[in-house]
């Protein structure tokens, strides 16, 4: 075993509406012990600044069009996380060794190599007086690979723990933010043999969020009681699941590959019915692939992400699989893991890993041309 490394992760979603901080201790291979969890809140001014400004940018033009305001916007962005870590020191008095920084995606394009978060290693590494790892997703692009997903080699280390406390088999990941991906786990001691596997499979929220939040003063569809309420369009979900292209699953994806059109003129409650129905359509797919990419693949999947708690999301996912009783889906929390931090404690993790120069990305996760490490290490007081 290695040295052990204390490491704050701070990871903020596509929702924007706030920092999940967590604190991990790891020595960036087997050894973990997660020490806390913490939810920060945007004010109401930073998100919707946050939201807005994401809706104007499309292409990497727009990057350059609105240069100017990223910058004001980055300083905010890096000033929160700044005070959170310092919120967090005067609670964990032990040594922080490392803070893994994800920051705030503002626009990904795996295509043409760019993934732009909002966040400034170097005055967070300044003003905390900590070695900050941040800008996790460039060297994968840049060695060819989509720059997500990230965490599966955490999901592996997670899955690992649970097999091990379990004796059953290493459960799945499927983790829904924004958008919806899987990590198809192996047990550790197969790692020289067989890879971890991932992929986004489609929307995981986003769909459903954009909807609530512009036909209410809502920010998402709480336990999916919303969608829940409405009654699917059987005739447009039918037409645009058949006008839909296929997901090809060796692609990342970003909220902007989406979008809510195919539901105008519905009332709120049938508009989220549906979108939530689609969306669910999407996953259920994607839970298929990885099940039969592979004879050694698990047929349990635990689900994590803030997706989880619509739990008319989740019914719907279920009788889509219901034909598939082999397949089996539970949460995470069923297992002592938070479901809402499992991405934040990753990025610590990631810290460490990055540190150590291990690598975070796979061909086989990424899609990168060979196994890589990530982020950029500031040191910077």
């Amino acid at each position: 075993m290695g040295k052990i490394y204390t490491a704050i992760g701070l990871m903020s979603g596509t929702s924007m509406d706030g920092v999940d901080l967590s604190v991990i201790r790891s020595d960036g291979e087997y050894e973990y012990t997660h020490i806390l969890d913490k939810y920060f809140e945007y004010d109401e001014k930073l998100h919707k600044k946050l939201v807005d400004l994401r809706g104007q940018i499309f292409t990497q033009k727009d990057l350059i069009k609105f240069s100017e305001e990223l910058k004001i916007l980055e300083r905010e962005i890096t000033i929160f996380h700044i005070k959170i870590v310092k919120d967090i020191e005067t609670k964990y008095r032990d040594k922080i060794d490392l803070v893994g920084f994800h920051g705030q995606t503002i626009f990904h394009d795996s295509d043409n190599k760019t993934s732009k978060q909002l966040g400034d290693g170097n005055l967070l590494s300044q003003l905390t007086r900590k070695t900050v790892v941040y800008d996790f997703r460039q060297n994968d692009l840049n060695h060819g690979g989509q720059g997500a997903p990230l965490t599966p080699i955490f999901h592996n280390l997670i899955s690992n723990k649970i097999y091990n406390e379990n004796k059953r088999e290493c459960p799945n990941f499927l983790n829904i933010g924004g958008i919806s991906n899987i990590t198809n786990t192996i047990k550790n001691e197969e790692l020289s043999k067989k890879n971890i596997e991932a992929f986004d499979i489609g929307p995981g929220n986003c769909l459903i969020d954009e909807w609530i939040r512009k036909n209410t003063n809502k920010k998402f569809d709480e336990n999916g009681s919303v969608g829940k309420s409405g009654k699917i369009n059987q005739i447009i979900l039918n037409q645009t699941i058949e006008n839909f292209n296929s997901i090809s699953y060796n692609k990342s994806l970003d909220i902007k590959d989406f979008d809510i059109s195919f539901v105008r003129g519905l009332s709120l409650e049938d508009g989220c019915a549906t979108i939530t129905n689609f969306t669910a359509y999407l996953i259920s797919e994607g839970i298929k692939y990885s099940k039969n990419k592979n004879d050694y693949t698990s047929s349990k999947y635990l689900v994590c992400g803030g997706g989880r708690k619509n739990i008319h999301l989740i019914e719907s996912i279920k009788k889509y699989l219901s034909d598939n009783r082999r397949i089996s889906i539970d949460l995470i929390d069923q297992f002592n893991y938070d479901g809402d931090f499992i991405e934040s404690q990753a990025f610590g993790y990631l810290a460490i890993r990055s540190f150590l120069k291990l690598p975070i990305s796979f061909p086989s996760t990424t899609g990168c041309n060979r196994p890589i490490s990530g982020g950029i290490i500031a040191k910077n007081f």
